[in-house]
């Protein structure tokens, strides 16, 4: 079934100014263009694919907002701080913080290198610490401020072979909730926890037919998230529509797991 295209009000997020990890493509690109639609002045931070990020920039200013892009690794502190500080320069303020850098590489444990573990750790928990540090004394100068950790369904149940993928993953939703009493009342923090996503990371998984077959039968939805699905919930954790939501995790993967 063909997914309808739902625009959001342009004044959802006018105004504030939003900062998006890891959003030359997938899930953060969706999220930036979704931001940006609605009003909000948007940061794209990039590691290496700066073409990407820039072209992501230029569709954002079409629609009306300002938009610049910092390169940076995330999971470092002092990159975390400069980005921090580039968006406060361009746009005087820090109201939206998403946290959407990832990576998803593993092995069976007894075949993993600590090189392997610290990469996909560092990449997906020490990054939401070090953005996290570097942007609240920003978003806590204003009254409503709000971060959304992109989690997954692996942080929940655990994932075979992806044991370092699945701890730094659920180390986000501990750390979701840790934050969101600590930073309320002014900042809310929620997480997102999406199962397979149409992205250029998982396609190489799904050339094997069958296996795609699989894993869509699953799902009772019986089709994979777009990584708009997942911006859509982003953008929802963001606004003054969830005011009163925070430390919760949302579930994206079409049912295919139901938490309580």
């Amino acid at each position: 079934m063909e997914k309808k295209y739902i625009g959001l009000p342009k004044n959802l997020f006018e105004g504030k100014t939003a900062i998006i990890t890891g959003a030359s493509r997938g899930v953060g690109r969706a999220t930036a263009l979704r931001l940006a639609e609605a009003g909000a002045n948007v940061v794209i931070n990039y590691l290496s694919r700066e073409d990407s990020a820039n072209e992501v920039v230029e569709i954002c200013k079409k629609k009306g907002v300002g938009a610049i892009a910092v390169q940076g690794d995330v999971s470092n502190w002092l990159d975390a701080r400069n980005i921090s500080e580039k968006a406060q320069e361009k746009f005087g303020r820090i109201d939206l913080l998403v946290l959407n850098a990832g990576i998803w590489e593993g092995s069976p444990i007894e075949k993993m290198s600590e090189e392997v573990w610290n990469k996909v750790l560092n990449t997906n928990l020490k990054s939401a610490w070090a953005m996290t540090k570097a942007c609240v004394p920003a978003m806590k100068k204003q009254d409503d401020g709000a971060i959304v950790l992109v989690s997954s369904t692996a942080g929940q149940r655990g994932e075979a072979n992806y044991s370092n993928y699945a701890a730094s993953k659920g180390g986000q939703i501990s750390f979701t909730k840790a934050l969101a009493s600590e930073l309320c009342p002014k900042i809310r923090v929620n997480c997102v926890a999406p199962g397979w996503i149409e992205t250029a990371m998982v396609r190489p998984v799904f050339e094997d037919e069958n296996y795609k077959k699989s894993v869509l039968d699953a799902i009772p939805l019986k089709r994979m998230a777009l990584t708009d699905d997942v911006a859509l919930s982003i953008c929802f954790l963001l606004s003054p529509w969830s005011q009163h939501i925070t430390g919760e995790i949302v579930n994206v993967n079409g049912g295919a797991v139901l938490c309580g």
